[in-house]
């Protein structure tokens, strides 16, 4: 039997009773069913720097620890983004696409400049009244004592009216955003939105098709502050062919997604899972700024980011080869105790709350993290001044990915002040 048959039957064994070197820990069943956490746990202890010979994504190396994570961050040119970010990335490489993250400097640079202005402080500080507004349509729509989906009703919605307003796309097609974004980032299979790697890339090119449309309209007017008219007219992007264009549509489309959405959905577990912090928020709704990075750790949207080494070299005493996939497990990182105190605990008024790996580190660090932040501030800000609480009622559902940790189905009761 091969090893990965084997890892296949992973979900309920005792971690500590398998061979580490049949450990496979990318597999979208471990996460969906959320029992990756021994396994990452016993890596840390054991193996931090692990190297899987055999499975669906080919051989790759775990790095686990916090550490090690901020080494490979910390240099780019020994671990480069150019040949693929993720595990994930089969559909993507299929049609041969390219992003400014999957690239090294300076094109990297270059093109990210291009449209890190939307997210720059003045723009941010004009967008705050428009997120709190929306949050208080989201909010005020919401019926109370009656089941509904958190995912939906809010996480969703909030995050894609954002995204509409970012990319100024058609606001009443504005869920064809979160449902690409989705498509992009979920395992093809029986369980996920798509059956096939070939359905996946179809989808994309849908994304493409209407995103051209946009980009042929902006490129003839004058320049605007949204994504499409910044990449039309930015010297190092408006020349990108079409692959190129939508891998940077993917890349914008995630980033402005993912994070912020299964963060809302993930900071409403966490504090029903830790009742004693909510009790805590509920008589200091000053904490909320140091709740909004606990959140953000304790959930950890994105489980890794990849690289590709560029030569032979050495982490954590293992020899890593040129060519060699190196696999950075935020989520994994994120419960270092070594590097983040008491890390298995959920603690709404940390010392350092904005030590963590949830964003990446070094010339890729997640360009919204500040955008991010803030919705979610707002978001809590302003679920205080309704609800005295925001109940859990049922079992999350939780993504199909090895690349999103987050969620389809959040049920829920709130409960007014």
């Amino acid at each position: 039997m091969s090893a990965v048959v084997q890892n296949n039957n992973m979900i309920g064994r005792d971690p500590y009773s398998i061979p580490l070197d049949e450990f496979d820990v990318a597999q979208a069943d471990l996460f969906e069913s959320n029992s990756f956490w021994p396994f990452f746990e016993r890596l840390r202890k054991e193996d931090p720097v692990h190297y899987c010979n055999n499975s669906e994504h080919g051989p790759y190396w775990s790095v686990t620890k916090y550490k090690d994570i901020m080494e490979v961050e910390s240099n780019p040119d020994i671990y480069s983004s150019a040949q693929g970010i993720s595990l994930l990335t089969r559909a993507v490489d299929n049609l041969q696409t390219s992003s400014f993250i999957r690239m090294d400097e300076p094109g990297h640079g270059q093109q990210r400049k291009t449209v890190q202005g939307v997210v720059a402080p003045t723009n941010l500080a004009l967008l705050e009244p428009l997120i709190r507004s929306r949050v208080c349509g989201i909010l005020d729509s919401l019926p109370i004592g009656k089941t509904f989906n958190w995912v939906e009703r809010v996480s969703i919605e909030l995050t894609t009216q954002m995204l509409a307003t970012l990319f100024d796309f058609p606001f009443e097609q504005r869920h064809k955003l979160t449902y690409w974004s989705d498509v992009a980032t979920s395992a093809p299979g029986p369980e996920g939105l798509v059956g096939s790697d070939e359905e996946r890339e179809e989808v994309m090119l849908e994304c493409l098709a209407a995103f051209t449309e946009i980009w042929n309209e902006r490129v003839n007017a004058p320049p605007q502050n949204d994504l499409i008219s910044m990449l039309a007219h930015g010297e190092a992007t408006r020349k990108m062919k079409p692959m190129e264009f939508l891998g940077n549509l993917i890349l914008l489309i995630i980033g402005g997604n993912d994070t912020t959405r299964n963060s809302l959905s993930g900071g409403v577990l966490a504090l029903n899972q830790n009742p004693d912090q909510y009790q805590k928020l509920r008589e200091h709704p000053e904490l909320i700024p140091k709740l909004v990075p606990e959140i953000i750790r304790w959930q950890t949207p994105l489980t890794h980011m990849m690289r590709v080494a560029t030569s032979d070299t050495t982490l954590a005493g293992k020899q890593i080869k040129k060519g060699d996939k190196v696999v950075m497990w935020y989520v994994s990182g994120n419960r270092d105790e070594e590097m983040v105190d008491r890390a298995n605990e959920f603690i709404i008024d940390r010392d350092k709350p904005r030590q963590h790996l949830s964003f990446g580190f070094g010339i890729h660090r997640c360009m919204g993290n500040r955008l991010a932040e803030m919705q979610i501030r707002i978001a809590w800000e302003e679920i205080q001044k309704r609800f005295r609480l925001v109940e859990i009622v049922g079992e999350p559902v939780r993504n199909h990915s090895t690349f999103i940790k987050g969620f389809a189905e959040l049920p829920v009761r709130v409960h007014s002040l």
